[in-house]
């Protein structure tokens, strides 16, 4: 559970939004010399160490560019402000595992941020500034809330959608229980079919790398007959599958076949095989489809955040 846990908040991490951008180095015009801003005290910021120079920034003018890369900017205020919550207590959750009190360096974050221009090539220069001033809304009126467990911040993982309940954590994150996501059905690209051929299917399930066990390899005539979906979770996500004398973890498969989720189904189709994968991301934590549309029956940040997150605390840096 602990290895899964650990993928699966690095991929969650990663929810897709927008495409791949080129990055500019500058943001509204105000690039800082690493030199001149490290001078500034008493406020977190992240040192933008990028290979066209290094330069600080303040962690709160960080974040508009973070939730725009995490979260559909269409959604609601309070969802987006739970967002800026959740993308504030990770930033400061790795600065104290780093062991630094107010900066970090934005390659340590493995966090997407996307630049202003690149802002206004997606929404369009005549939107720019609405959509951007609803970011920056967001991140001002949660300005320094982080979430804690027993006095640290938590991880905080989420995923754009669940198969309809999100994942119970492990013992390294008691504060994730499974809460019920019925609506999550609904969200666009809830449900994914991908077919494969034998030959392909074979080919990517042999590209996962060494288990603890060693080598797995699967041979074409062991498909589909000996393909099995072993066990899974509470909320229907793929613990084990066997094939054949292999044995994979539900995110090993997902990944191996380009699945949105570790939620999944498999049968043979044809010559080959089918699989149905239901939600998007990995399934723990904040369900983003939820969160808002509990936004819009009136529900305020921290009360989102309460139904996803367990026994925490709120507290303002």
């Amino acid at each position: 559970m602990n290895k899964r846990i650990i993928w699966a908040a690095v991929t969650g991490l990663m929810v897709p939004y927008v495409g791949t951008l080129a990055w500019t180095g500058t943001i509204r015009g105000e690039e800082l010399r690493y030199e001149q801003q490290k001078e500034v005290s008493g406020r977190r910021r992240i040192l933008l160490d990028r290979s066209n120079g290094s330069y600080y920034m303040d962690m709160e003018e960080y974040l508009p560019g973070v939730i725009a890369r995490q979260m559909p900017v269409e959604y609601e205020p309070e969802a987006l402000k739970a967002q800026a919550i959740i993308a504030r207590t990770y930033i400061c959750r790795q600065m104290e595992a780093a062991g630094e009190e107010n900066e970090i360096a934005e390659s340590a974050l493995d966090m997407d941020y996307v630049e202003s221009e690149q802002l206004k090539s997606l929404w369009g220069s005549s939107r720019f500034p609405q959509y951007y001033k609803k970011l920056e809304d967001a991140v001002k009126a949660t300005s320094g809330v982080v979430m804690t467990y027993e006095n640290r911040c938590i991880d905080p993982m989420f995923c754009r959608a669940t198969a309809g309940m999100t994942r119970k954590g492990d013992f390294t994150h008691p504060y994730l229980e499974p809460a019920d996501c019925p609506g999550d059905v609904e969200a666009e690209g809830y449900m994914q079919i991908a077919v494969f051929s034998k030959e392909d299917f074979v080919s990517a399930i042999n590209g996962i790398p060494e288990g603890e066990t060693g080598t797995r390899q699967v041979d074409i005539s062991q498909v589909p007959g000996t393909v099995q979906i072993v066990s899974r979770d509470e909320s229907g996500y793929v613990d084990q599958v066997q094939i054949g004398n292999a044995g994979y973890s539900g995110e090993e498969i997902q990944y191996a076949l380009g699945l949105k989720s570790a939620c999944f189904t498999m049968e043979s189709y044809e010559d080959g095989i089918r699989a149905v994968a239901k939600g998007i991301g990995h399934g723990y934590g904040l369900s983003q489809a939820t969160a808002n549309e509990k936004a819009k029956a009136g529900w305020k940040a921290e009360e989102i955040l309460g139904y996803f997150y367990k026994n925490i605390t709120f507290i303002s840096e």
